[in-house]
């Protein structure tokens, strides 16, 4: 265990000597940390401007859990949901109807009816 300069404990010893740097050697350039991030960025981008949307397309028929967590990963841990108290039921049903038309064409599997929300004679309950 190692002493800090305020004398606290820490639960690690220090690098040995010949780890540690040397009067002269500065080392790591700044910014060097995030090169290989930004390089596998950029490389990701490339790779997306070429075969974007048929990529996802094979990974939404191929392998529907991996698609899923995608979705899952972007989406904000936290939805904040806020009402329109002046809405009829029959206005809400409407919304929900034009958000699930909207949304749709993410979830549509391979071999799925196009049955939407409100439709009752689709699946029984």
């Amino acid at each position: 265990m190692a002493t800090r300069k305020n004398g606290a404990k820490t639960g690690r010893l220090p690098p040995p000597v010949e780890h540690q740097f040397k009067p002269g050697n500065p080392g790591r350039p700044k910014g060097s940390r995030n090169k290989l991030g930004e390089d596998f960025i950029a490389a990701l981008h490339d790779d997306f401007e070429k075969h974007g949307i048929a990529a996802i397309v094979a990974v939404r028929q191929d392998k529907p859990e991996a698609y899923i967590k995608v979705i899952a990963s972007i989406l904000p841990r936290e939805l904040k949901v806020t009402t329109e108290n002046d809405l009829t039921d029959e206005q809400l049903i409407e919304r929900i109807r034009q958000l699930d038309a909207a949304i749709r064409p993410f979830l549509a599997f391979e071999g799925e009816g196009e049955a939407s929300i409100g439709d009752r004679s689709s699946k029984p309950h």
